[in-house]
C-alpha cells in the first residue's frame, strides 16, 4: 500500500470515527428532545443527516490524507493539522452540547467559532494542498447551513 493510500485511509477512518462518536451523541437527544421542539420549515429530513455527515467525514478523511501525506516535517503541514484536530474537537464539541446538552444558544457559539476554525483550515490545507482544501468546501458550506438551523431552533425555542 502506498504511503499516500495508507495516510488517506487511516484519516478517513479516524474521522468516520469521530463522526461515530457525535452520532451517538446525537442520537441520544434527537429522539426525546429535537423531535419535540419548534424547527424552521427549512428544517430538512431527518434520514438526510446520517447520509450528508458521512459523505462530509469522507472527503474530510481524504483531504485530512493529502495533508498528513505532504510530511509532519514541514511546518504548514504540521499547522494546518492542528487546525483540522481542534477542528474535529469542536464539531463533537458542538454535537454534545446540542443534542447531549441541549442548549442551542451555546452550541450556536460553538459552531460559529468552528466555521471561522474551518476558513483558515482551508487556508492552511491550501497552503499544502488546493485540493485538500477544495474537499474541505462541502463541509463549510454544511456548517453555514447547520448555522442558520442551530440560530432558528434557539430563536424558535
Amino acid at each position: 500500500m502506498s504511503s499516500k493510500l495508507k495516510h488517506i485511509s487511516i484519516s478517513i477512518l479516524v474521522c468516520l470515527l469521530i463522526g461515530f462518536i457525535g452520532a451517538i451523541v446525537t442520537q441520544s437527544g434527537f429522539d426525546n428532545w429535537y423531535l419535540n421542539i419548534q424547527r424552521p420549515t427549512f428544517n430538512p429530513p431527518s434520514w438526510i443527516f446520517g447520509p450528508v455527515w458521512t459523505v462530509l467525514y469522507i472527503l474530510m478523511g481524504i483531504a485530512l490524507g493529502l495533508v498528513w501525506n505532504k510530511g509532519l516535517h514541514h511546518a504548514w503541514v504540521k499547522t494546518a493539522l492542528y487546525h483540522f484536530g481542534f477542528l474535529l474537537l469542536l464539531n463533537t464539541a458542538w454535537s454534545i452540547v446540542f443534542f447531549g446538552f441541549k442548549l442551542p444558544i451555546l452550541s450556536l457559539l460553538i459552531i460559529v467559532s468552528l466555521l471561522i476554525l474551518v476558513i483558515f483550515t482551508i487556508k492552511w490545507f491550501k497552503v499544502v494542498s488546493p485540493f485538500a482544501a477544495y474537499l474541505l468546501i462541502p463541509y463549510l458550506i454544511w456548517l453555514a447551513f447547520i448555522t442558520l438551523l442551530n440560530y432558528e431552533i434557539w430563536r424558535l425555542n
